[in-house]
C-alpha cells in the first residue's frame, strides 16, 4: 500500500467513493509493481501502470486499453462470472468520469469483487488450504491445459529460443534492479546452469512444440492468483501483457504453482498437485524438463522483488520485506540445481489392499511420482481413468497381453520419472515375478534404490472393503479379487531381501509407514 500524497492523482480521486456510479462506502487501494487495484463497492477496478519494463510495454493509453481488453478475454476462460469489462475513464484526473464516451484519459479493467480471504495465499495463512482444494486446481489446471488454443508450429512460441528469452531477461533484469553485487556468485552460478541444462534439453524443448504442449495458459498461475469460490475452483489475474509469456509449456505453469507452494513450506501440498496433475494428464515426459522451470519461475518471483524493492515511494518495511523475499526465492533457485535422489519402490498387493490409499501421502512425504496400473491401463487403451472397463478375469483390457503391455507401458514411466531424478512408485497388483521384475531391474540398472511393499489384509478384509468401496479407477470387483486369491504368488527369496510388508488390517500411521520406508531405502 503505498501512500495516498505519493499517487497520481487519478488514483487519489478514483479512492473518493462518490467517483462511482455505484454503491461504494469505502475503497481500499491495492498496489502492485504493474497495476493499481482499487476495490469499490462490489466491484474491481484495474488500472494498469504507464511502464515499460522490457517484458510489458503500458507506456501509451491505446496499448493499456488493448491489454485491457486481452486481460478481459484471456481471464474469461478460467473466471467468466468475475471479469466483467474494459471501462473508459474520462473527465480530468481530479475529476473522473466512468463509462465515458470520448475524451478518455484512462481505462480500467472492471471486475466483480469476491473476498479476498477466499484467495489461496489467505487460505493457507489461515489454515484452511486443504488437500481437496490442492485436487481440484490439479484437475482444473489439467482441463484447462487440454482445451486451450495449441501454438501454431509455424509460430516462434514454444521454440527453444523463445524458451531461453525470459531466461536471460530475469537474469539482466535481477541484475539491473537489485542495484548490488552481492548476490553475483549465487547469480552467476543459476545463470550457468540454466544454460547447461537449456542446451542439454534442447531437443525435447522442440519436441515439445512438435508434440502440442505449447499452450496459451494462464501464465500467472501462483497462490495468490487463485482462489476458492462457491466451493469451486478460480483462476484470475493471468498474464495479457506479453504473448510469450503465456505461450508456454504447459508444464512451465504446473512449475509456477509448485514453486510457490514450497516457497511457502509446502511441499507436500506442492507434490500433491504436481502428482495429480500428470496422473491426470499423463504427462511424464514433461518432469525432465522441470527442474529448468522451477528455477526460472523462482527467479521470475526474484525479479519482482528486485523490482519492487527499488521502487520510489515504497515504505522502510515494505522494502525490507521485498529484500527478503528476493534473497528467500534466490536461495530457493539454488535448492532445484541440486539432484534428485532417485529410488523404485514397488507398492504390491491385492485389489482392495489399500495401495492407493496409504501411497497418496507417502508419495507427498517421499516427494515421489506415482504411477497407478489403473489409470495407465485405460489411458493405454483410451479411457478415462473414472470410466468403466470391467471385465471377467484375463478377458478385455485384463487379457494377459493387456497387461503384459500394461506393466511395460509402466516400466516406461518409471524410466521417465528416474531420469527426471524422482523416486517413482508402482501402484500395482504385482502378482506375478515378471511383472515385478521389469521394475527391479530398471533400479537395478541405474545403481539406485529399490523398494517392494507389499500391502496385505485377511481375504475377509479384502472382500469386505472391495464391496463397500467407492467406484474409482479400479475395476476390481469381488470376482477379480477371488481370482486374485486364488492364484496369488509369494514373493522370491530374493524379493522378500528387499520387501516391507504393510498389514493394513492394523492401519498403519502416514509417519510410521514414511520412516519404515526411508529406513528399508537405506538397507
Amino acid at each position: 500500500m503505498s501512500n495516498s500524497t505519493q499517487l497520481p492523482p487519478l488514483i487519489q480521486s478514483l479512492l473518493d467513493p462518490a467517483a462511482y456510479p455505484h454503491p461504494a462506502e469505502r475503497c481500499q487501494l491495492i498496489e502492485t509493481h504493474i497495476s493499481w487495484v482499487i476495490l469499490a463497492g462490489d466491484y474491481v477496478y484495474k488500472i494498469k501502470k504507464p511502464l515499460n519494463l522490457g517484458f510489458l510495454d503500458f507506456s501509451t493509453l491505446e496499448k493499456r486499453r488493448f491489454y485491457c481488453d486481452e486481460e478481459l478475454r484471456l481471464n474469461r476462460r478460467l473466471a467468466p462470472a468475475i471479469y466483467l469489462d474494459t471501462v473508459a475513464i474520462g473527465g480530468t484526473p481530479r475529476h473522473p468520469e466512468l463509462g465515458a464516451q470520448t475524451k478518455v484519459i484512462e481505462y480500467a479493467v472492471k471486475m466483480r469483487r469476491f473476498p479476498q480471504q477466499a484467495q489461496l495465499d489467505r487460505m493457507l495463512a489461515r489454515g484452511q488450504l486443504e488437500k481437496r482444494h490442492i485436487d481440484a486446481f490439479a484437475r482444473m489446471a489439467a482441463a484447462f491445459h487440454q482445451r486451450v488454443a495449441m501454438a501454431d508450429a509455424q509460430s516462434e512460441f514454444g521454440t527453444p529460443a523463445q524458451v531461453w528469452q525470459p531466461v536471460a531477461e530475469n537474469f539482466s533484469q535481477i541484475r539491473e534492479h537489485a542495484g548490488t553485487a552481492a548476490n553475483e556468485t549465487q547469480l552467476a552460478g543459476l545463470e550457468q546452469w540454466s544454460r547447461q541444462r537449456f542446451e542439454r534439453l534442447t531437443p525435447l524443448l522442440k519436441q515439445r512444440k512438435e508434440n502440442g504442449f505449447i499452450r496459451e495458459c494462464h501464465g500467472d498461475m501462483h497462490l495468490r492468483n487463485l482462489a476458492w469460490i462457491g466451493d469451486e475452483p478460480l483462476a484470475f489475474d493471468g498474464i495479457e501483457f506479453n504473448p510469450a509469456l503465456r505461450w508456454i509449456d504447459v508444464i512451465s505453469e504446473v512449475a509456477f504453482l509448485v514453486m510457490d507452494l514450497q516457497a511457502r513450506k509446502q511441499p507436500q501440498l506442492a507434490q500433491r498437485f504436481l502428482n495429480n496433475y500428470l496422473e491426470i494428464s499423463g504427462d511424464y515426459e514433461a518432469l525432465q524438463l522441470l527442474s529448468f522451470y522451477l528455477v526460472y519461475r523462482a527467479l521470475v518471483r526474484t525479479k519482482v522483488a528486485a523490482i519492487r524493492s527499488a521502487q520510489a515511494g515504497l515504505e522502510a518495511n515494505g522494502r525490507e520485506e521485498a529484500r527478503q523475499e528476493f534473497a528467500a526465492y534466490l536461495a530457493l533457485a539454488e535448492g532445484y540445481t541440486r539432484p534428485g535422489r532417485p529410488a523404485v519402490i514397488i507398492a504390491r498387493g491385492m485389489s482392495a489392499s489399500g495401495k492407493t490409499t496409504l501411497t497418496g501421502p507417502l508419495l507427498e512425504r517421499l516427494e515421489a511420482i506415482r504411477l497407478r496400473s489403473d489409470v495407465e491401463r485405460k489411458r493405454l487403451f483410451g479411457l478415462q481413468a473414472e470410466t468403466d472397463g470391467r471385465a471377467a478375469p484375463g478377458e478385455g483390457i485384463y487379457s494377459s497381453a493387456a497387461s503384459e503391455r500394461t506393466y511395460d507401458r509402466l516400466a516406461q514411466l518409471a524410466q521417465k520419472v528416474l531420469v527426471a531424478g524422482y523416486p517413482v512408485i508402482i501402484d500395482a497388483v504385482c502378482q506375478h515375478h515378471a511383472q515385478r521384475q521389469c521394475f527391479t531391474r530398471l533400479a537395478r540398472e541405474r545403481g539406485i534404490a529399490c523398494l517392494i511393499v507389499e500391502f496385505t489384509a485377511t481375504p475377509n478384509e479384502l472382500r469386505r472393503r472391495i464391496v463397500s468401496r467407492k467406484k474409482g479407477a479400479s475395476d476390481a470387483d469381488l470376482a477379480v479379487l477371488e481370482h486374485q486369491l486364488a492364484g496369488w504368488q509369494p514373493l522370491t527369496a530374493a524379493e522378500q531381501a528387499l520387501s516391507l510388508e504393510v498389514d493394513t488390517a492394523c492401519w498403519p500411521d502416514t509417519d510410521t509407514l514414511y520412516k519404515a520406508v526411508v529406513t528399508k531405502l537405506r538397507t
